[in-house]
């Protein structure tokens, strides 16, 4: 059985980090240099990574990384002050890129943060690339490596053949081979359970081991301390909960997921809801869930 690896963003990017830096600037001679520490003096995230690059027409500057699993209304303002921070620390221009993985609405995601106090203006552009609108071909064509994982949710491939082309390529390479429980991961989301057990040959309690999965179980759970603390009460974690839990039944099963909130509203005891939270990555079936329930 194959064991679960903590693969990070830094990870993925440095596999191929010149095409990545070609794919997400669109600067076709751009050059990728020193992956360089994005930690700063009051934050550090895992899922930035910061590049040195250059190229001829632009000269030498930063190329600063931000995977988000869902986009968060707080994204714009992030990315103003990552990318403040990183010139500040290099003294070198940033070109800040936000990649959402996950589609969770139809609203128009902003390129852009302005605030304007008394006359006087804060602006910062970054480029916004939505993985669930990017072409899958351009995973094998380019190529990307640090995108194959990623082919369940991309635009196109979903088809059971093209997840097993990508993971063919993960398992013949040693390199990439640990990526196998990323590709998984997102491939629970678009083929049943059983049929992902099936391609990967393995026990999907690889799956709930892996950083992705915790990062969902991470996300529903501090929803529930934010609103809690905003609170002061228990009342507000076990909204959270509720609230992780209705965003991972609509990604997982859409509308017929959704139709499942009303059973679980009525449920008040919090580890049981958390149980339920974990279950709906992973589960297979609507039916599984109801089993839970």
């Amino acid at each position: 059985m194959t064991k679960p690896a903590d693969v990070s963003t830094k990870k993925l990017i440095s596999l191929a980090p010149n095409n990545w830096a070609r794919w997400v600037t669109q600067i076709p001679d751009i050059v990728a240099g020193e992956i360089l520490n994005s930690e700063f003096q009051w934050i550090s995230r895992e899922s930035d990574v910061l590049i040195r690059v250059s190229s001829p027409q632009h000269g030498e500057f930063l190329l600063l990384n931000e995977l988000q699993l869902r986009y968060q209304s707080q994204m714009p303002r992030r990315m103003r002050a990552y990318a403040a921070l990183a010139e500040e620390k290099y003294n070198l221009p940033t070109y800040p890129v936000l990649i959402n993985i996950l589609k969770t609405g139809n609203n128009e995601i902003p390129t852009s943060f302005t605030s304007n106090i008394a006359g006087l203006r804060a602006i910062q552009d970054y480029r916004v690339i939505n993985l669930w609108e990017i072409d899958v071909n351009i995973a094998f064509q380019q190529p990307l490596p640090s995108l194959l994982p990623f082919v369940p949710i991309l635009k196109g491939g979903e088809n059971e053949s093209i997840i097993r082309e990508a993971l063919q390529i993960l398992r013949a390479d040693e390199q990439l081979n640990q990526l196998e429980t990323v590709l998984a991961f997102f491939a629970t989301f678009v083929l049943e359970n059983t049929l992902v057990q099936e391609i990967m040959r393995w026990d999907m309690t690889v799956l709930r081991e892996s950083p992705w999965y915790q990062e969902i179980l991470r996300e529903g759970e501090a929803r529930g301390e934010e609103r809690g603390e905003a609170r002061g009460e228990a009342r507000g974690e076990l909204q959270g909960i509720l609230s992780g839990i209705e965003i991972n039944l609509e990604l997982k099963f859409g509308d017929r997921g959704l139709q499942l909130m009303p059973q679980i509203n009525q449920i008040q005891d919090l580890e049981r809801l958390k149980t339920i939270l974990r279950n709906v990555v992973t589960a297979n079936t609507i039916e599984e869930l109801q089993q839970i329930l």
